[in-house]
């Protein structure tokens, strides 16, 4: 046993038969994959409806689906009924079904391009308020909208699968990741682990459960609670500035890198600490000291701007780069491959030493093919049908411009997929933001180009963001010897669930609280940033403040600046390794509109890491992802039962609130009656 726990890939599992791929999708496998994609879809509809800032819950899914379907498997064994024992295949497949679910709440667009289409949202955006650019959210044409998008994503990258994973053997680092956690917790040392991994995972998501269900105690009106708590002082606060007592985003900031939390809070400290209190003293010459704080017109519109300059500009650099690393990249294979005539002996030692993994898998992973004409078919059909069906809901986006979304993104799909696969970095959300400047200027404001631009950035955020989404979980599948279709089918399964559970769950929040407020709960950020960047395609620079136009231009360049140093360091100087230090514009950039409460509350997650890493490295790089999850998870599903509370009427007894000792002052003086 000892000996065979020992054995590295495919050599621990050359014993263990491979199930066909209509065994590997199991009745028991679709129901859990059901109940954890709920699960997982209320958690990301949450963080899309705070930060937007969405981790990766990958480690989560493989882990709860593994304690789940072993938990099931176990207690079958010892009754004597188990039929078919739980293998790493089907473990992948619920994996695949609840990331696929997930990701559909990220691309569907109920905390960003589909808001930012309601009147709620119009109403705090200066210009364009009109009823051709605006469109009432109703379940109805979100289901459809988002039923006939989403899956054309799936067939635009099936017929490259073969070239990504065997020919340019692309890294998918979270792919990678994914598999080799799947195949980890079918030895016998990883089961082990597992365990504990599970147990730590369930007594933090009841802690954190518990404490958000304290917390509500205290939250009877607004501005009470432990989320208002002034932990540097009052007028910290007032620039947002606190700790706000939140378990997901400390689980947030313990997944993701020290650079991004770092970067967050940095860019709060720029925004809230120094600029926008310089512009405040502004008031009366740059803009109106008439307007109300959330006006376009006044310092709402200096942070929404400049926050949208810093992530255009951050997006179409990535963008750019990933096309010339692409075309570089396959230019130099096609090179290689021409001018390559002599065999090198240490790549012969290599490819001996992994002979037996790469022929197994390259036999499983070529197995059960996808032909190339169901692809062609289905995309073909399913774009046919999305450009008569979009074009319909959004009048404004004409079915010759829903075509050639249709006929760009295949190419945006494939250069996606492929940076993905070189640099784990899907930029989805950066071609979404693009196609609204391009599709809304297009249009034009007088015809309905912020409807427009925004439709447009939901059919190019769904085709790119799924096919380098099923190109990932190909690789997992690869690594694990999970079927293609297999992969394939758990794909479109998942995918259909977040079409439906995305858009319910966006409406149940939607009912018990209201989604937008930028003082509320719930400010979903990115509605009115992705409707201000229509706006500005739409209309022009004359929507914007006094002066917001030479402070965008500066973020913008600030933000290309910055990626290029970094990219310069990361070739050039290696020896210090500079570029860990360079901030990332894009996390510069989101707490411009929000404040830092929420990146203060994920450095305090990086802190723990980092102190738990100083004291023992190989338990934090263990247990840490399970410790988050759990945090995650517990605070972000007692939402649940709040806005069910909240929908029954039942408040909370205590207003915890805090005041200055003046302003305390008069209350007693009023209470008294003195």
């Amino acid at each position: 046993m000892e000996e065979e726990g020992n054995l590295k890939g495919e050599e621990a599992f050359r014993k263990t038969r491979v199930p066909p791929w209509t065994k590997q999708i199991t009745v028991r496998s679709v129901v859990t994959s059901f109940v954890l994609s709920v699960i997982f879809n209320f958690i990301v509809c949450k963080l899309n409806f705070t930060t937007g800032i969405i981790p990766s819950l990958n480690v989560a899914a493989g882990l709860l689906g593994f304690a789940v379907i072993k938990s099931y498997t176990t207690l079958l064994n010892k009754c004597g009924l188990l039929k078919q024992p739980f293998t790493r295949q089907e473990n992948t497949v619920i994996q695949t079904f609840v990331v696929a679910s997930s990701g559909i709440a990220f691309s569907s667009g109920t905390g960003s391009y589909l808001l930012g289409m309601s009147p709620y949202i119009a109403s705090q955006v200066n210009g364009g308020n009109t009823p051709i650019n605006t469109k009432t959210l109703s379940l109805g044409w979100m289901f459809g909208f988002l039923f006939v998008v989403s899956f054309v994503g799936l067939f635009s990258i099936v017929p490259l699968r073969k070239l990504m994973i065997l020919k340019y053997k692309l890294t998918y680092p979270s792919g990678t990741a994914t598999a080799l956690l799947v195949n980890s917790l079918h030895t016998p040392k990883g089961a082990k682990l597992a365990k504990k991994q599970v147990a730590l995972l369930f007594k933090s998501f009841c802690g954190s459960f518990a404490f958000a269900f304290f917390q509500w105690f205290f939250t009877a009106g607004d501005g009470c609670g432990f989320s208002t708590f002034p932990t540097f002082g009052l007028q910290a606060y007032s620039k947002r500035f606190y700790f706000d007592f939140s378990s997901t985003y400390v689980g947030v900031g313990m997944i993701c890198p020290y650079l991004v939390n770092a970067s967050l809070l940095l860019g709060a400290i720029i925004s809230w600490g120094i600029l926008w209190p310089w512009i405040e003293h502004k008031k009366g010459i740059w803009y109106s000291a008439d307007l109300s704080a959330s006006s376009l017109s006044g310092i709402q519109g200096y942070r929404v701007f400049t926050a949208i300059a810093m992530m255009l500009g951050d997006g179409l650099y990535h963008c750019i780069i990933m096309l010339v690393r692409v075309a570089y990249s396959l230019l130099s294979q096609y090179l290689k491959k021409k001018g390559s005539s002599s065999v090198n002996p240490e790549d012969v030692a290599q490819n001996s030493n992994e002979d037996f993994d790469t022929q197994r898998r390259t036999e499983y992973f070529l197995k059960d093919e996808i032909p190339s004409w169901v692809a062609i078919i289905g995309y073909s059909v399913l774009a046919v049908i999305s450009i008569i069906t979009v074009s319909r809901i959004f009048p404004q986006l004409k079915w010759y411009q829903v075509l050639m979304s249709y006929l760009i993104a295949p190419v945006l799909a494939f250069c996606n997929a492929y940076g993905c696969g070189l640099t784990d970095w899907s930029l989805a959300s950066n071609y979404g933001k693009v196609a609204i400047i391009i599709f809304s200027s297009w249009v034009g404001l007088a015809k309905g180009g912020i409807i427009a631009g925004l439709a447009s950035c939901g059919v190019m955020m769904s085709i790119v963001s799924t096919a380098s989404d099923l190109m990932q979980d190909f690789k997992t599948g690869y690594l694990t010897l999970a079927s293609p279709r297999s992969m394939f089918m758990s794909q479109v399964l998942g995918t259909a669930t977040g079409c439906l559970m995305s858009p319910l769950i966006f409406w149940f929040f939607h009912k018990a609280y209201t989604i937008g407020d930028p003082q509320g709960s719930y400010p979903a950020p990115y509605g009115e940033v992705y409707r201000g960047m229509a706006l500005l395609g739409a209309k022009g620079f004359s929507s914007l403040p006094k002066h917001c136009l030479e402070l965008a231009i500066i973020f913008f360049f600030s933000a290309v600046f910055i990626n290029i140093v970094r990219d310069l360091l990361v070739r050039y100087e290696t020896k210090y390794r500079i570029y860990r230090f360079v901030p990332s514009p894009m996390c510069l950039a989101i707490p411009f509109y929000l404040g830092g409460y929420f990146a203060i509350d994920m450095c305090i997650g990086s802190l723990i890491l980092l102190l738990w890493e100083k004291k023992n490295k190989q338990k934090a790089k263990d247990y840490a992802p399970a410790l988050a999850s759990g945090l995650i998870c517990g605070d972000s599903l007692w939402s649940v039962p709040a806005a069910i509370l909240s929908l029954a009427g039942a408040n909370p007894p205590i207003c915890m609130k805090f005041l200055s000792s003046a302003v305390n002052k008069k209350v007693d003086t009023f209470l008294s009656g003195d």
